[in-house]
């Protein structure tokens, strides 16, 4: 089977670098090498491996895509940006017609759905690419439509903490407290109590140090009212790697309804998970 050809962006950011660095080992994809960047970045390249990738500003995207395209033809874009760029970023894919797979967080998700189903691409978007932990998302999704209210009358307790450059609350934590809501838990995402002092992450998390400047650590708590009975849920990820296959996976998923003539569908990791 012929590789599926990808455009990484987000590059030279460490999410981004890391599935890169992946990439250009998997034999199901191709990395070609540009990425578009953000608009604070000077350099002009970033090398991941032996491949040096143009770094493409804001300003520029439209003239450079067109000539990308033209040279290698259609692709995936695969954006592990920032928060900030997020439905910008979207809106740009969606009005070139290029199909994505959007693992970054943050931005208007209402918006961010909609702009694909008013377009003619189609598109994985989740929170977290990591295929364990969004195994673990559905079990809770599960909990949630089956049995609503279990857990009425409890209390939560949600900590997250991940590397000091990560702007927002994590998407995955907001997602499980959804699910927590329609088991009965009166509990806000504004509650979510968040980590990204390096130093309490080491001193009073036990994070180890190596993974500081990424990690993703994450404890659900819940007490029952009169305080007798407890339940924790916790997955702690140390470092980057675990995202990079599950990303690869969206990838070849995406490509497959691509195939089909699929269009303005938005696709979820649960959906790649559940594919053959």
């Amino acid at each position: 089977m012929k590789p599926v050809n990808i455009m990484l962006n987000g590059l030279p950011g460490n999410v981004a670098s890391t599935i890169a660095a992946h990439a250009i080992k998997d034999e199901r994809v191709n990395l070609l090498p540009y990425s578009l960047t953000g608009p604070e970045i000077d350099a002009q390249t970033c090398t991941i491996g032996t491949v040096a990738v143009e770094l493409i500003q804001p300003a520029l995207r439209s003239e450079r895509i067109r000539a990308i395209v033209e040279k290698h033809g259609r692709f995936v874009s695969v954006d592990f940006t920032h928060p900030n760029a997020v439905n910008d970023n979207a809106d740009f894919y969606c009005q070139q017609d290029l199909p994505f797979v959007m693992g970054t967080t943050g931005g208007d998700r209402e918006k961010l759905n909609q702009a694909v189903a008013r377009s003619s691409v189609c598109a994985v978007i989740a929170p977290n690419m990591a295929k364990q932990i969004v195994g673990f998302q559905a079990m809770m999704e599960y909990a949630a439509t089956n049995f609503p209210g279990i857990f009425k009358g409890y209390t939560l307790d949600v900590r997250e903490s991940h590397q000091a450059g990560k702007a927002d609350t994590s998407g995955t934590a907001k997602a499980v407290v959804a699910s927590f809501q329609h088991m009965g838990i009166d509990f806000s995402p504004e509650n979510i109590v968040m980590e990204r002092n390096p130093e309490a992450q080491r001193d009073k998390w036990g994070i180890p140090e190596k993974y500081l400047s990424g990690h993703g650590w994450h404890t659900y708590r819940l007490t029952s009212a009169d305080g007798t009975v407890m339940f924790e849920f916790q997955h702690n990820v140390n470092g980057r790697d675990i995202y990079a296959e599950g990303t690869m996976d969206a990838v070849c998923f995406l490509n497959e309804k691509i195939g089909k003539g699929r269009t303005g569908r938005v696709y979820t990791m649960i959906d790649v998970l559940q594919s053959p």
